[in-house]
């Protein structure tokens, strides 16, 4: 049978901020399934933020156990973390997090680099994740001739070069006016639909509705967890 592809037990931050101690999350049960659909909300400071660095290997719990794949991550080292998150995670933030003075093309191509894969290899993949998000065509401009909404798909195709099969989207539309919110969302969607699994973190209920589960945080504990019929991006009209 197979494992879950996220299995977290118990899961708690403790954060030291001078004196105090800060509890962002408090003993956390969440087991995700391979291909899912998740958006975890919450109102500043309830925790999602702080899940989302753990579960994106980005941080490592105070106490508890997170299973990856089958793998407990809750222990490895720095150089092990980054290990597994080039492996097994793209990440999409709200501020693209581009490089200004490279290409579409180059940006995509930066985490490929870093493994190491020969030229041919990496122009490849990339060209193939950039057209994968509809930015043909593209891919020798820089951020600057491109907008907003060009830019979070360059991000997008940043983050399935590398074949991960979870892509982790923080606010992915926080900078986007709606009609491009809509354009992100169905790449999204369109990655649920192909077998990857995709969280996302946003504090829009319009946004979470576009995923199939729903994990609402408050105080750093889940406190609703439900299941719904997602709306179709490629359906919604803006005038």
């Amino acid at each position: 049978m197979t494992a879950p592809l996220i299995e977290m037990t118990g899961i708690t931050r403790t954060y030291v901020m001078g004196d105090n101690l800060v509890h962002a999350l408090r003993g956390v049960d969440l087991t995700i399934e391979h291909g899912a659909s998740i958006a975890i909300m919450g109102t500043s400071g309830s925790g999602k933020s702080t899940m989302m660095n753990i579960m994106g290997c980005l941080d490592q719990p105070s106490q508890g156990s997170y299973r990856l794949n089958g793998k407990d991550v809750s222990r490895l080292s720095r150089s092990e973390l980054a290990d597994v998150r080039g492996r097994m995670i793209g990440f999409v933030f709200q501020s693209f997090n581009l490089l200004s003075r490279t290409s579409a093309l180059e940006n995509v191509e930066m985490p490929l680099m870093y493994q190491g894969l020969p030229n041919k290899e990496r122009h490849r993949r990339a060209m193939s994740a950039i057209d994968r998000v509809g930015l043909t065509g593209r891919e020798h401009h820089h951020s600057s001739q491109l907008s907003g909404g060009q830019q979070q798909r360059v991000a997008i195709a940043r983050a399935l070069v590398g074949e991960a099969p979870i892509i982790m989207a923080d606010e992915p539309t926080g900078n986007l006016d709606t009609k491009t919110s809509y354009e992100v969302m169905a790449i999204l969607q369109g990655l649920t639909d192909s077998g990857i699994t995709v969280v996302l973190v946003t504090h829009e209920p319009d946004i979470a509705a576009y995923a199939k589960r729903v994990i609402t945080l408050r105080d750093g504990l889940i406190v609703d967890d439900r299941q719904q019929t997602p709306v179709r991006a490629e359906d919604q009209k803006v005038a």
